[in-house]
């Protein structure tokens, strides 16, 4: 918002020029504190490489689960120092933090190592509870602050020194304990309703897998041992014999499979809405984020992708109707399907990542291509098939994609298997829109609470 009101500064408050850094600043009934108070910074480095056949945990951070667990490596594979985190320590990545790449570590990665790319910290217990913060540091009204502090460079980078700098609302530890009772009792309850659609969209994919004829397996745990008849062998190495055990695993069902390239009409590229004007280009628009999935659709309720850069020259318009794959990002959404249907705003996609599946839907429907690819065993064959040297990194090609082989019943089989799919997945997507809501409000009710605007006896 602007404003053409002047602001006074005391010059003794000065930490640095810029007019937007002090519009950032939060307006709290409860008294500010500079994060110096209270944060200590980690850059212990451990040289993980000294230990060549010991195996390190390595984490990794994102903007959509935080902290998490992105592989395990020898130490003779890891060539640079890494810093050691423990439970309730936060990291996050200095030039992504303003988009939310910021995470707390849980008690299950306590001793796991981060890059030393991340600034790692922790906080002063009796000052401020590790809950309430880390709230904070994902709220809208922190992000503004974030923003601000990081402006006035290139690439947006957040340091160590300019953390110790903002300054953060901190109520009275009993206040403190009463907001965070509230808040777990609600994210409790937004888990279990999560839980629940999770559980429906397992079970479509187990029903979808039967109407096809393959009996549903749980997935194994890779043993050190097992067999492959010498005839199947055709390249050495167990990655190989593994993925030839998986397609062999595709035979089984009542249908004939058909390659991906047979059934539809290509993979279009989108078209470019880059003439548009600026203003419609900030107002208009928005990103497709990566993880913004729920049920093989666009969960645009999840989606907090920020407005398109004004020189951005790759993206591509999103229609609805739309089906897109992704062809490139870490394993676990390489492959991922997103059905596109109605969106508040026009949407953009990254040219690299996402490619647009045009259908011959004489040969397939959407609902079933999109069911269909989002399976375990196509999501085995999918992972099999990316290619990349990083352990978190990957890509398929586009001609690995179009050779997938899709188990292909006549229409009607199609648009009976597709019919039961939306039963149920409407019922999970009732289940998520109750707890997107249900998430909203209370994140509402929480910072009001932090910024004292309502009293925690109104609860």
């Amino acid at each position: 918002m602007t404003s053409a009101a002047p602001r006074y500064i005391n010059f003794s408050g000065l930490v640095r020029w810029d007019v937007k850094y002090f519009w950032g600043q939060i307006k709290s009934n409860y008294p500010l504190i500079s994060l110096a108070t209270f944060v200590r910074d980690h850059n212990e480095k451990i040289r993980p490489f000294e230990y060549p056949e010991d195996t390190f945990k390595i984490l990794g951070v994102n903007n959509t689960n935080g902290i998490f667990h992105a592989y395990d490596a020898f130490g003779k594979d890891i060539k640079q120092p890494y810093k050691k985190v423990s439970a309730d320590d936060f990291a996050y990545n200095p030039y992504r933090i303003n988009v939310g790449s910021i995470g707390r570590v849980p008690p299950e990665h306590a001793g796991a190592f981060i890059s030393p790319a991340y600034v790692v910290f922790s906080i002063d217990k009796k000052i401020i509870l590790p809950e309430l913060f880390w709230f904070i540091l994902k709220s809208d009204f922190f992000n503004q602050t974030l923003r601000a502090a990081t402006a006035g460079s290139v690439r947006m980078n957040l340091t160590y020194p300019l953390l110790e700098t903002l300054k953060i609302p901190v109520p009275p530890i009993p206040v403190q304990k009463k907001i965070v009772g509230y808040w777990q009792h609600e994210n409790s309850e937004i888990i279990a309703k999560k839980t629940q659609f999770q559980e429906i969209e397992k079970n479509i994919h187990i029903a979808l897998m039967e109407e096809l004829g393959f009996p549903y397996k749980k997935q194994k745990t890779h043993t050190a041992l097992f067999t492959a008849k010498w005839k199947k062998i055709d390249r050495w190495g167990v990655k190989r014999c593994r993925d030839l055990d998986n397609r062999q695993n595709l035979k089984v069902g009542i249908y004939s499979t058909k390659r991906l390239f047979e059934i539809i009409d290509g993979l279009q590229t989108g078209w470019s809405p880059k003439c548009l004007p600026r203003e419609a280009r900030l107002n208009e628009w928005g990103v497709l984020k990566l993880g913004a999935i729920s049920f093989g659709e666009y969960d645009e309720t999840s989606n907090k992708a920020l407005p398109p850069k004004i020189k951005h020259r790759k993206d591509l318009e999103v229609r609805p109707g739309d089906i897109l794959i992704n062809r490139g990002n870490v394993l676990s959404l390489v492959g991922a399907v997103i059905m596109v249907s109605n969106t508040r705003k026009k949407l953009m996609i990254p040219d690299l990542v996402f490619r647009v599946i045009g259908l011959d839907e004489t040969k397939i429907l959407p609902t079933f291509l999109v069911s269909i690819l989002r399976t375990p065993l196509l999501r085995r064959e999918i992972e099999s098939i990316a290619t990349g040297s990083s352990p978190t990194m990957k890509k398929i090609t586009k001609t690995a994609l179009l050779s997938l082989k899709i188990p292909l019943p006549d229409l009607d089989k199609q648009q009976q298997i597709s019919s039961k799919i939306d039963m149920e997945k409407n019922i999970g997507i009732k289940l998520r829109e109750d707890a997107n809501e249900q998430l909203s409000k209370a994140s509402y009710v929480v910072e009001k609470l932090i910024l004292g605007t309502m009293s925690v006896e109104d609860l």
